[in-house]
């Protein structure tokens, strides 16, 4: 288990999540090479999408994995200028985990969820490495993040 991955199991220990957390020999960076590694159906995943507003602040769009954000309706919702998406160095300098492994909770962004991700009852989410996964019901993930349930996805 690397650092990145330790951090989130403590993580999930300390604030007593009720989240299984699963390391793989396989790549999980894509929603294709998770439900692979996972034996699972890419209708089984979220994505977090990070993105970056005009004040250098994070927001986490969490849509299902099959899904897509639509950055245009998070500039809407948020009475913000379009934001843009994350590089790979901003996202482990504000999560604290490397990009293909950021999980939907443990550091501090807005989190927007899309209504879709609330109708699954159990969702697999990213582990804190490209490696790892998390399980976790979607009420827990939104308990954790603090999120707001918005239509965000395309």
């Amino acid at each position: 288990m690397n650092q990145f991955e330790s951090k989130l199991k403590d993580y999930i220990n300390f604030n007593c999540l009720d989240a299984e957390h699963l390391v793989f020999k396989e790549s999980c960076h894509s929603v294709e090479e998770a439900a692979k590694a996972s034996n699972s159906s890419p209708d089984d995943f979220v994505k977090n999408i990070c993105l970056i507003d005009e004040n250098n602040n994070l927001i986490i769009a969490i849509v299902k994995g099959t899904d897509r954000v639509s950055t245009t309706k998070i500039g809407n919702i948020l009475n913000i200028a379009q934001p843009r998406t994350a590089t790979p160095e901003e996202i482990l300098e504000k999560t604290g985990y490397p990009c293909g492994g950021v999980p939907s909770f443990g550091y501090s962004a807005q989190f927007l969820i899309d209504p879709k991700v609330m109708e699954m009852d159990v969702v697999y989410t990213g582990g804190g490495s490209p490696n790892s996964l998390v399980i976790i019901s979607s009420v827990t993930l939104q308990k954790a993040n603090k999120g707001v349930v918005l239509k965000i996805r395309k």
